[in-house]
């Protein structure tokens, strides 16, 4: 593969990995079933509880606008409240609800079992190949993460 075409097969390949783990685990779930920045959002609320609306916009590299929606949204199915930040009474703060907790673990769960299934599939030389691969894959995250803070 060409340099300069690795890149792109890259961000495809692993958006399709994470597409089809959602596609697969979907009907195995509860419903009503919940888009990807849903379950993106709920999993930040759930690592970090009491979040700002205006914080977990910046993390997911949302517009703040799109984070009160998600938040709306998952307030409606009963997954997220929303407190008065008692700092700044204009800001909420965002807290899981044990529904969204336990959808998460229902989630988490499948996942692993999930990929566990379909790792355990490849050959030895696949497996260590992917296993080399992941702190490369964690520093390009966490590029992407930083660069995504400090904006354009």
């Amino acid at each position: 593969m060409a340099t300069d075409e690795f890149p792109d097969s890259l961000a495809a390949t692993l958006a399709g990995v994470q597409r089809t783990i959602r596609r697969r685990l979907r009907p195995t779930l509860a419903s009503p079933p919940l888009r990807g920045a849903q379950v993106e959002l709920l999993r930040l609320v759930a690592a970090r509880p009491g979040i700002r609306v205006s914080d977990a916009a910046k993390e997911l590299c949302l517009a703040g606008n799109s984070v009160s929606t998600l938040v709306n949204q998952l307030s409606r199915a009963g997954y997220l409240r929303r407190e008065t930040d008692p700092e700044d009474r204009r800001s909420a703060l965002l807290l899981p609800t044990q529904a969204a907790t336990s959808r998460l673990g229902e989630w988490e769960a499948g996942r692993s079992a999930l990929v566990r299934e379909q790792v355990a599939r490849l050959a030895e030389e696949d497996r260590a190949a992917l296993a080399a691969a992941l702190p490369a894959l964690r520093r390009l995250a966490q590029n992407l993460r930083e660069e995504g803070e400090e904006g354009p």
